[in-house]
C-alpha cells in the first residue's frame, strides 16, 4: 500500500486499532469489518502502530461505542434520516449501525476517499464526497428533511479553531433541528501533538491544534457519558442545533458556545 500523508494515514491507526479491540475476548465492541479488512491489507500494522496491547486499542474501542449509541439512538428516532460523516476515513460505523434504510454521506479530503473507495466501495445508501469538512460544498448533499446526524469522528482536533467555529456556525444555520457528534482533546495533549511529544514508537501523531479545557465545554452540548477510564483524554459531546440563526461567540475558537440568535 501506498504511503499516506499524516491526517489521512490515522484512517489506518484508527481502524488497526478498532480491529485489535474487537478481536480481545470478551470485548463489548465487535467490529468484523475491521477486522476483515486489516487482515486482507498488506500494511506493517504492528511495526507501525504497536502490538495494540497497551490502552489505545481499549481506547478506541470505547471511543467508537459511544458513537455507535449516539448514531443508533438516532436512526430510531429518524429511521430514514442523512448520517454524515465527517473526516470518515476507514471508519466502519455504517457495518456496525445501520438500520438498512438511512442515507450515509461520507466527507472526506479527496486522498482518503479514494483509498476509501478501494477499501470499502460504497453500498447502495452510501456516498463519497471528496472534499474538506470545512469547505460548505458538502451542504448541497444533504436533505435534512427527514433528520440529520453530523458525525466528526477524530475530526475537529485537527482543525484550527477558527475553522471549528465556522463550521459550528454554519451547521447550525444549514441544519436547524439537526445533531453535531463529535469529539475533544484536552488542552494539554494538543500541545503535546504539537510539540510532537505525543508520538508513539516509529508512528508521528499529527498536530492536533484544537483542544479544550474543562470549563470551556459547549454549555449547549450534552456529554456522553463514557464507561471505563478514558474520559481525562477525550469526551465525546452531542449538540442539539437550535431551531433559528444560530451563532457563536467565544475567545479565539476556545471558550465556545452555542446560543440561539
Amino acid at each position: 500500500m501506498e504511503e499516506l500523508s499524516a491526517i489521512p494515514e490515522t484512517a489506518l491507526w484508527t481502524l488497526y486499532h478498532r480491529a485489535v479491540e474487537a478481536r480481545r475476548p470478551g470485548t463489548p465492541y465487535p467490529d468484523p469489518k475491521a477486522v476483515e479488512l486489516v487482515e486482507r491489507l498488506d500494511y506493517p500494522f504492528a511495526e507501525r502502530f504497536g502490538s495494540g496491547k497497551g490502552f489505545a486499542s481499549r481506547l478506541q474501542g470505547a471511543r467508537c461505542g459511544l458513537f455507535d449509541q449516539e448514531v443508533a439512538d438516532f436512526l430510531r428516532r429518524c429511521p430514514r434520516g442523512t448520517v454524515v460523516c465527517l473526516g470518515d476515513g476507514l471508519e466502519t460505523q455504517y457495518w456496525r449501525v445501520d438500520n438498512g434504510r438511512a442515507q450515509w454521506l461520507t466527507v472526506d479530503l479527496p486522498e482518503a476517499v479514494e483509498l476509501r473507495e478501494r477499501l470499502l466501495p460504497p453500498e447502495p445508501r452510501q456516498r463519497l464526497l471528496a472534499c474538506s469538512a470545512t469547505d460548505p460544498a458538502w451542504f448541497g448533499e444533504v436533505d435534512p428533511a427527514l433528520g440529520v446526524l453530523i458525525v466528526a469522528q477524530g475530526l475537529l482536533m485537527y482543525l484550527e479553531p477558527a475553522e471549528v467555529r465556522e463550521l459550528f456556525t454554519r451547521c447550525a444555520e444549514r441544519f436547524p433541528g439537526g445533531t453535531l457528534l463529535f469529539d475533544v482533546v484536552p488542552r494539554w495533549f494538543s500541545t503535546m501533538t504539537k510539540a510532537g511529544r505525543a508520538d508513539r514508537r516509529g508512528y508521528k501523531v499529527p498536530p492536533m491544534p484544537w483542544g479544550v479545557r474543562s470549563h470551556e465545554l459547549l454549555r449547549d452540548a450534552r456529554t456522553v457519558p463514557l464507561a471505563g477510564r478514558f474520559g481525562w483524554l477525550f469526551r465525546v459531546l452531542a449538540l442539539d442545533l437550535p431551531d433559528q440563526r444560530a451563532r457563536i461567540v467565544g475567545t479565539v475558537g476556545l471558550a465556545l458556545a452555542l446560543r440561539r440568535g
